[in-house]
């Protein structure tokens, strides 16, 4: 079994979990809101996760960085889940799981998510100008944008949605052309 399909195989239950506590207190577009800043603060910051993924620190030096960075900015909820998977170790898996959720509430509500990289951020204009593209590329009623900023792009943008990539960034451009000339 691949480790890729082990963090995959423990990671459902919780986001399955996550999902039916979401449901029971009718919290979705909260929840949804607060796993996205969850998300983007862990894509943020590489040391928080080598932080929540160290087994060597105490599970409460871990519930006490996570109350700092998140009370206030999310749901009491969200942030007691947090906290239950610290107990659990399995905070190291948090992306993982809050992926796998995200994956479940497009599920359930027909709402394609697309990945967006860019090197800059977008104006409003341009993301609903992409969101009316994206909705005609998949013919899906909701697409909502997870939008990351990489300054390593230089210019252009990557679209991820689902298993598909749409790359057009000048990095790749210059990546293939630097391929193309070295033969």
């Amino acid at each position: 079994m691949s480790k890729r399909t082990f963090i995959t195989k423990i990671a459902l239950p919780y986001a399955e979990a996550l999902l039916d506590l979401v449901n029971k207190f009718n919290i979705i577009e909260k929840a949804n809101k607060d796993i996205l800043i969850i998300n983007q603060i862990i894509a943020e910051s590489n040391q928080l996760n080598i932080f929540l993924g160290n087994p060597l620190v105490k599970l409460s030096s871990k519930k006490e960085v996570i109350k700092q960075l998140f009370s206030g900015q999310i749901s009491d909820i969200i942030l007691s889940f947090l906290l239950v998977l610290v107990d659990r170790k399995r905070i190291s898996l948090v992306d993982s799981i809050l992926v796998k959720y995200l994956e479940l509430v497009s599920l359930t509500e027909a709402i394609v998510v697309a990945k967006i990289t860019t090197p800059i951020i977008l104006t409003e204009e341009q993301e609903n100008n992409l969101i009316k593209k994206l909705k005609n590329i998949t013919e899906s009623k909701t697409v909502k944008l997870d939008i990351n900023i990489d300054s390593e792009l230089i210019a252009g943008f990557k679209i991820q949605l689902g298993s598909k990539v749409i790359d057009a960034s000048l990095r790749s451009q210059l990546q293939e052309m630097a391929v193309f000339l070295e033969v």
